[in-house]
């Protein structure tokens, strides 16, 4: 069975704009009113631009800019210049993530890296190297992947003996591996 989007729609009479893949067919979708405008600069000759491969993709791939390849050893890591500082809106923060091909083939995995509204240099990229071999970078290639996440900006911690309003919970107070392995 092929679900239309648009006879889904044809009650509406407007556009709720909660991120679904109809949105272009929503009554009174304006994409230019609803589309995020990021800026950015190249800070390096060599940079690329962050893009996305897929439109629906939720990340955009994030380039190493150098002139030089580098080599991450089993075990160490690296910090990588990316030639791009970009303009963080207002509400959001730019996670720098994993990119799955590169860490599942390579074994190159990203480390803590969120870029705030505040933050005004360069991108960099932590790659951890957890695999067994060397590895090399060479100019141009994706790196990692950063993706816009919405945060809570007006947020006040309150100190309070009651928490989950004394109840327990289905998870409970089990940490690393309480869920178990399959």
């Amino acid at each position: 069975m092929t679900i239309d989007g648009k006879s889904l729609l044809k009650n509406e009479t407007e556009c709720y704009n909660c991120g679904c893949n109809l949105r272009e067919v929503c009554p009174g979708y304006n994409k230019s009113e609803n589309e995020m405008l990021v800026k950015y600069t190249k800070v390096h000759e060599n940079a690329k631009t962050p893009k996305r491969a897929y439109p629906t993709d939720a990340g955009m791939d994030f380039f190493y800019c150098g002139d030089d390849q580098i080599r991450i050893d089993l075990g160490c890591s690296a910090v990588i210049p990316t030639g791009i500082k970009m303009e963080v809106p207002e509400g959001y923060m730019l996670e720098i993530k994993n990119k799955s091909g590169i860490a599942s083939k390579n074994n190159l995995i990203t480390g803590a890296c969120v870029v705030d509204t505040g933050y005004s240099g360069e991108i960099f990229v932590n790659l951890h190297n957890v695999g067994l071999v060397s590895r090399l970078i060479e100019p141009g290639d994706k790196i990692a992947q950063g993706v816009f996440v919405k945060i809570a900006e007006s947020i006040s911690l309150v100190e309070s003996d009651s928490i989950y309003n004394n109840e327990p919970t289905d998870r409970g107070d089990g940490a690393l591996g309480s869920t178990g392995d399959r």
